[in-house]
């Protein structure tokens, strides 16, 4: 019999946005406090288009406030974690 050994390799990713603003805020879908930012930014960070943006808050793939100055924001976990869903797990920047 064939001896088997199994290598599973865990990552982290690191992003920072320099020139962006966020917002620390209480996000009610993840039920807790999360990194958001504007969603007029949401495709510069991820280099979506503006149409698969729409799409995903369309879809509620993305989660998202509206702070009391209208401002729509959206939870960067959400954003990060619909990126991974969709791209297959490739890195989602670069």
């Amino acid at each position: 019999m064939a001896k088997r050994t199994r290598i599973t390799i865990e990552t982290d990713s690191l992003l920072v946005l320099r020139g962006r603003k966020s917002l620390r805020a209480w996000c009610p879908q993840c039920d807790a406090a999360a990194e958001m930012i504007p969603l007029k930014d949401a495709g510069a960070v991820s280099t979506l288009s503006a149409a698969e943006v729409k799409a995903w808050l369309e879809s509620a793939g993305l989660h998202r406030i509206t702070t009391a100055q209208g401002v729509v924001m959206i939870c960067l976990n959400s954003l990060l974690a619909q990126l991974h869903r969709t791209r297959g797990g490739e890195q989602p920047f670069g």
